[in-house]
């Protein structure tokens, strides 16, 4: 996976970013500046390099637990389509969003976060160690979105790309803090918190949804790729947010309850719609459009009929980088053009590959982890293949290489 590029980065970050600022890392502010040895006559060059060591220390301590959800990607994906392992965890998201909104709070005991407070110490190895432990002591807030990005790197069973995206999500947790204590910003308790957490609350469910629609066909077809589809649902984002989804309470009048759970469902539904949107391929025209089987042994027959090589394409619907090639790669008319030149075979993996025949495809074609694009021979050569998402342009070379000199 192309990772110097990919807008999962931005959103991690982003996400980190915005995790620094919710009430449970609010508490972690006196003892991070107290670590940096912030005070009159402090060097700042010394500041940042300490608030640089800790951010190292929170970055390192995500990476590793992205690097482990990625490696048991291929454990986790198929049972993703198993309702008995998707409703626990759209159930959690739920009940954190319901956290974030106010209904119930999550805290570590005070005894536990004394005593993660005192790890470490001052200096540079003070700061590391802190970080190590820095997103266990804001666990109330870290932990639901940790959760949701864990979810999505073990999809892609890429341990690197795992790293690579939860260190980049445990630099945004620590940049406010950072920023703190090299005196570039300054934070104090209102409403903009709260803020936070309601938007939090609304990704949760989001989440959720997103999960569900692996077992619930009817939010699985909640999707279309015609243009009008998107611009209604982010109508919908935009209508919520001013009525009230993130700045107003529950806390407050009936009216003003009532009005932000109306305008949090439209922001949901809206959010919702707008990521299927986005992974449902954009209609071809008829000159463009692909035809894909899915007996092997058909597609086999007719590419040695037609004298041509095969395109196999192993996806899930679980896997949200397989839904990218469909989106990003295949539904580009000039790849697409490109791809009618060939016998295209989809392999379904979204019920595992506990089935023989499944089992027997992926071990003929190599195809350990999704998402994996195999071009071969109607004899099964393999004269191509891709295990990440790759540029349309970069497929399609691919494609034309693979094809016969005449």
């Amino acid at each position: 996976m192309n990772v110097s590029a990919h807008p999962s980065v931005l959103y991690a970050l982003g996400y980190g970013f915005l995790t620094g600022l919710t009430p449970c890392v609010f508490p972690m502010i006196p003892i991070t500046l107290a670590i940096f040895g912030v005070k009159a006559g402090t060097p700042k060059p010394l500041r940042v390099a300490l608030a640089t060591t800790y951010v190292a220390g929170i970055a390192l301590m995500f990476g590793a637990l992205g690097t482990i959800a990625g490696m048991s990607g291929k454990a986790f994906g198929s049972p993703l389509g198993n309702p008995w392992i998707v409703w626990p965890i759209a159930i959690f998201f739920g009940a954190m969003g319901l956290s974030m909104f106010g209904a119930f709070e999550v805290a570590l005991p005070d005894g536990l976060q004394q005593r993660l407070s005192r790890v470490g110490g001052k200096g540079f190895a003070g700061a590391f160690m802190m970080g190590l432990v820095g997103g266990i002591i804001a666990a109330p807030c870290t932990g639901p979105p940790l959760a949701v990005l864990l979810a999505y790197v073990a999809t892609t069973a890429d341990a690197r790309w795992g790293f690579v995206l939860l260190a980049t999500y445990g630099a945004g947790v620590g940049l406010p803090l950072m920023l703190l204590s090299i005196g570039v910003m300054s934070l104090r308790p209102g409403a903009w918190m709260e803020w936070i957490k309601s938007l939090f609350g609304i990704l949760f469910f989001v989440a959720a949804l997103f999960f569900l629609k692996n077992v619930l066909p009817a939010l699985a077809h909640f999707a279309s790729g015609r243009p009008a589809f998107g611009i209604t649902m982010v109508l919908l984002v935009a209508v919520g947010i001013a009525i009230g989804a993130i700045h107003a309470s529950f806390h407050g009048p009936v009216s003003e309850r009532a009005r932000k759970t109306a305008a949090v469902g439209m922001v949901i539904v809206g959010l919702f719609g707008s990521i299927n949107y986005a992974l449902t391929p954009r209609p071809l025209d008829p000159e463009h459009a692909l035809v894909w089987l899915s007996d092997e042994q058909a597609a086999v027959a007719d590419a040695r009929a037609a004298g041509r090589p095969l395109i196999v394409d192993f996806m899930a619907d679980w896997c949200v980088p397989c839904k990218e090639f469909d989106v990003r790669v295949f539904s580009r008319p000039e790849v697409a053009r490109e791809m009618r030149r060939f016998t295209l075979l989809r392999v379904d993996l979204s019920k595992g590959d506990d089935d023989p025949q499944i089992a027997a495809i992926k071990k003929k074609y190599q195809a350990d982890t999704l998402p994996a694009v195999r071009i071969v021979t109607a004899d099964g050569a393999i004269l191509a293949r891709t295990d990440e998402l790759v540029p349309a342009d970069r497929f399609r070379e691919k494609l034309l290489a693979a094809l016969p000199a005449n």
